[in-house]
């Protein structure tokens, strides 16, 4: 099985980058690969694990990390970066939770394909 990382720095509204890498995620663990999906959140992607966010789409992005969560994926939000953005003591959507640089490094060795949004 592939384990593949998928680093997320780029807000959730405002680009499409976000989005972008949230479909790729959605894509891969709905392959027949099954491949180990991975996510990190940093800088202002972290604000993404934040839940009831309305963003004009019908709950599109919650539901995404959602569908995620429920096939297997691990998401995780940079300890440093959700602090700095006051997000360290927020309820998070089920199933993310807060990660480490060092949980990030591991990832990252672990990993067969990294891939940066």
């Amino acid at each position: 099985m592939q384990n593949i990382l998928i680093i997320i720095h780029a807000a959730p509204y405002g680009s499409e980058r976000c989005l972008s890498a949230l479909r790729l995620a959605c894509a891969l663990s709905g392959s027949d690969a099954k491949p180990q999906v991975n996510i990190f959140l940093m800088s202002d992607a972290t604000v993404l694990g934040l839940p009831n966010q309305i963003d004009g789409t019908g709950n599109g992005l919650q539901g995404m990390v959602e569908q995620l969560v429920a096939s297997g994926a691990s998401i995780k939000l940079c300890r440093t970066c959700a602090l700095a953005r006051g997000l360290g003591e927020l309820p998070l959507i089920p199933g993310t939770s807060i990660g480490t640089l060092v949980e990030l490094a591991a990832a990252t060795l672990a990993a067969d394909k990294v891939i940066t949004f």
